[in-house]
């Protein structure tokens, strides 16, 4: 079972033509793949009595159970293990036995279905979770990757040079198909922790790159030393961004730097992805600087934005929690997988304005739920914290080289209250007092409450704190709190 023929072009497909399509190509994954060789997807299905053919709209599609992480503590039960005979009944392994042979046959197959690349999840709030790939999943990393060097109006004769880490996790992997796939020169360094900031320096000054690809507070660490130790590198024309939320305030320190070290018409590219979708959404490179969303792969997955608190599917343009389903994969397969990410604009199918496709786009910021945490300012009323607003806030502050929120106790006492306390890096020629006064006014506006504590550190010293070159993601939100703490918590606050 393959892609239907005919699959429509992904740059100029209208909306009315892409959900017919998808329907369809959704039953025959549904037929044929996932229900018939998944353990799991198997006994929902036939606990639900719920038929592939029955599915004739996206209405009857969402009465499907949705999955959830914690559904993947039995990683097997989602990999596709197709059953031999019903393989061998196949019209096309019959024709391929016939015109080529019974070993052309069983390659056809194991391509097909034998996992050969492995990745996980990160793990920051459970154990991490494989994902298998096999060569098909591999060929469908290619499309995904060639679809970010289009959208960022690559050429094959730019260098780029990748700066994720090396690591079993999707964005390391994506990047290193994305040049495969469109054919160009990629040089993968691994990030800080195996050549240390200064030898990427080192080397991004031999190669002088056209891209950089890598995490936005890693590329930020790399471009801000490169200045300070009077580098330049007048070739960049893009910067890539995955893995982290991407604020306007970050984008635009990120051109600064670049113009800084020659290259002033550098344009800042974000990137949305996840383990589980096998894949990323990419924005894109137009006439404006402005973000316009994650352009969608609607011929390799089906994504829906629900009600995080109903399940219920919003309209279009409204705000909702991501679900992707994908509609051609293999090796691990997860239907309806809710991510826990909130598209702040929602999912709209018109026109990019920026560059003309007519793929469905992901309107941001994107942002988790899990980061509106209820915070008690005393026994009688609780704050909701909206963590992913901070993370903004701070990213958008003028004066702010760098920043961590940190939840400890008072006194360390496990009995007592919570706390919040920032620790900041302030840029050179910024007063610490008058910084201090804005963040915690800023602060205030935005939550109702005021950090207990305002700590400033020199770069250095910060940047070993958020583990950049050391960690996968750094580490701008920690808990020092006893892990036994529920997720509720009595939080002391400064008056």
């Amino acid at each position: 079972m393959k892609l239907l023929q005919h699959t429509p072009d992904w740059n100029a497909t209208p909306p009315e033509k892409w959900r017919e399509w998808q329907l369809t190509q959704l039953r025959e994954y549904l037929q044929h793949r996932v229900i018939p060789f998944s353990a799991h997807y198997h006994r929902i299905f036939e606990e639900n009595d719920i038929q592939p053919l029955d599915i004739k709209s996206l209405d009857d599609w969402s009465h499907v159970p949705f999955t959830s992480k914690k559904d993947l503590a039995t990683p097997r039960d989602f990999v596709l293990v197709p059953d031999e005979a019903v393989l061998r009944h196949e019209p096309g392994m019959i024709f391929t036995a016939l015109l080529h042979g019974r070993d052309a046959a069983k390659e056809r197959a194991e391509a097909e279905f034998r996992p050969i690349l492995l990745t996980s999840t990160t793990g920051r709030s459970s154990d991490p979770v494989p994902f298998l790939y096999t060569k098909h999943d591999l060929h469908n990393l290619d499309i995904s990757g060639t679809r970010l060097m289009l959208a960022g109006r690559s050429q094959r004769d730019f260098k780029h040079v990748n700066l994720f880490p090396y690591a079993p996790h999707l964005a390391f992997w994506l990047a290193h198909h994305a040049g495969l796939g469109f054919g160009t020169f990629m040089l993968s360094t691994g990030g800080g922790k195996t050549l240390g900031t200064e030898g990427n320096i080192n080397l991004i000054d031999k190669i002088q790159p056209d891209i950089l690809i890598g995490m936005p507070t890693f590329i930020y660490h790399v471009l801000r030393e490169a200045y300070e130790t009077g580098r330049h590198w007048p070739n960049l024309k893009r910067i890539v961004l995955g893995g982290e939320k991407v604020a306007d305030g970050l984008r635009a320190r990120l051109r600064d730097l670049a113009s800084l070290l020659g290259s002033p018409d550098t344009h800042i590219m974000a990137t949305y992805g996840f383990t589980e979708a096998k894949m990323a959404f990419p924005e894109c490179v137009g006439q404006s600087l402005e973000a316009s969303g994650y352009h969608l792969s609607p011929d390799l997955g089906l994504v829906e934005l629900i009600n995080p608190e109903t399940g219920e599917v919003v309209p279009d343009g409204q705000p909702g929690e991501i679900v992707f389903t994908p509609l051609n994969a293999r090796g691990t397969v997860v239907l309806r997988y809710r991510t826990g990410d909130i598209a702040e604009g929602g999912l709209t199918w018109e026109k990019c304005p920026n560059c003309g496709r007519t793929c469905p786009r992901l309107l941001g910021p994107i942002s988790r739920v899990s980061e509106v945490r209820e915070l008690h300012v005393d026994k009688l009323k609780g704050t909701l914290v909206n963590f992913n607003m901070l993370e903004h806030l701070l990213d958008d502050q003028k004066g702010i080289a760098a920043w961590q929120i940190e939840l400890r106790k008072r006194h360390d006492d496990p009995l007592e209250m919570d706390e919040v306390h920032l620790h900041l890096t302030a840029e050179p020629g910024v007063r610490e007092s008058e910084l201090e006064l804005a963040v915690s006014r800023r602060f205030h506006e935005a939550t109702e409450i005021t950090p207990n504590g305002l700590h400033f550190h020199s770069l250095s010293e910060l940047r070993d704190q958020l583990g950049i070159g050391r960690l996968l993601k750094e580490e701008k939100i920690v808990d020092h709190r006893p892990k036994t703490q529920p997720d509720t918590a009595n939080v002391a606050l400064s008056s």
